[in-house]
């Protein structure tokens, strides 16, 4: 019940400085998600983490994700903040197009967002603006693809070297 309360409490204060910026609010798994429009997303959280009363000062994680059926939102960003003093968590998410994959930096909220966004960048292709040193942290940099997204299959279909039988497949 208390999450519950917390969701409402920040939902309100969003829509009231936000307003329409704020698409979704939810309690997924008694965690407060928060749908946000990509424009405004430095703006929110600059305001969750300096606000006194929201507190929210630790980027936990942020991470992308591929929706490739979903038109015009087939990429996203999910972030986690946490009100270490209080032990809330929040979650805010964004989506954008395959076709515009760009959304503002973090970098200057949060120092630890640079590698966060620079491995989204590496495996999901989304383009963070105004980041300082955008490139690929974990695979090659002459890769011509972001492994993570949907558009590959999981294994070589060429491969004649497996059993699949020995994974229950055969």
């Amino acid at each position: 019940m208390m999450e519950e309360t917390m969701l409402h409490t920040i939902h309100d204060k969003l829509k009231e400085k936000f307003g329409e910026e704020i698409m979704e609010a939810q309690m997924s798994y008694d965690f407060p998600v928060f749908t946000v429009k990509k424009d405004k997303i430095v703006e929110i959280i600059q305001y969750l983490k300096e606000d006194p009363e929201m507190g929210f000062q630790y980027l936990t994680d942020l991470c992308g994700i591929h929706f490739p059926n979903a038109k015009d939102h087939e990429l996203g960003v999910v972030y986690h903040l946490h009100n270490l003093p209080k032990n809330k968590r929040i979650r805010l998410k964004l989506y954008t197009s395959i076709h515009d994959p760009s959304v503002p930096t973090l970098t200057s909220l949060f120092s630890a967002a640079n590698w966060m966004e620079r491995e989204t960048f590496d495996f999901f292709g989304i383009v963070f603006k105004g980041h300082p040193n955008l490139k690929r942290i974990l695979n090659v940099e002459d890769m011509n693809y972001f492994p993570l997204r949907k558009e590959f299959p999981l294994e070589d279909a060429t491969r004649e070297d497996k059993d699949d039988t020995m994974f229950g497949r055969g």
